[in-house]
C-alpha cells in the first residue's frame, strides 16, 4: 500500500461494530504485522495523538518518510485500485467529523490500471528521493525522506 498526504493525524476508523472505533495507526501496525507492506509518505509532523501512538517500534513492513513539499494525496492498493483526490488523511478530510466539522473534499476512486500506474511511478520517484538533489526548498527539509524519530515521546 503506498500513501502520500500532505498531513496525518491519529484519526478513528469505524469498525463496524457499533459505537467501536480504532486509530488508523492501530490499523496500520495490523496490517503491517499481518504482511501488508505500507508505505506512507507525508509533509509534515504526525499529530502528536499519532506520534505517541507510534512510540513503540515501527513493525518492518511499515515505513513512514517525509518530504516538506508533499501535498498530493493517494491511496494506491496493491498496485490495482487507487484514490485519488483532495483529502488529507485525518477524520475532517475523509469525512470522520460531524456534518459541520468535515471538510469539502473531492476525489476519485478508480481501478485504471494506465492512471494508477502513471501516479505510482510519481509516487516511487518521491519516495526514492529522485528530486532531492535537485530540490529548492532544501533549506526547510530538516533531513530528505527521514523516518520519524520518536524515541524522544
Amino acid at each position: 500500500m503506498a500513501i502520500s498526504t500532505a498531513d496525518f493525524k491519529s484519526m478513528l476508523v469505524p469498525t463496524g461494530e457499533r459505537g467501536k472505533a480504532d486509530s488508523i495507526v492501530s490499523i496500520f501496525y495490523e496490517l503491517a504485522f499481518d504482511g501488508v507492506e505500507i508505505r506512507l509518505l507525508h509533509s509534515g509532523v504526525p499529530s502528536l495523538p499519532a506520534l505517541h501512538e507510534m512510540k513503540e517500534p515501527l513493525p518492518k513492513n511499515f515505513i513512514i518518510r517525509r518530504c516538506p513539499r508533499l501535498h498530493s494525496k493517494t491511496v494506491i492498493i496493491d498496485a490495482c485500485k487507487m484514490y485519488l483526490g483532495s483529502a488529507n488523511l485525518t477524520g475532517a478530510g475523509l469525512g470522520a467529523k460531524g456534518k459541520e466539522r468535515r471538510n469539502f473534499e473531492a476525489g476519485l476512486w478508480t481501478e485504471s490500471t494506465a492512471l494508477i500506474d502513471a501516479v505510482e511511478e510519481k509516487f516511487n520517484a518521491l519516495w526514492e528521493g529522485v528530486h532531492c538533489d535537485p530540490c529548492g526548498r532544501k533549506n526547510i527539509c530538516p533531513v530528505p525522506l527521514e523516518e520519524p524519530d520518536i524515541s524522544s515521546l
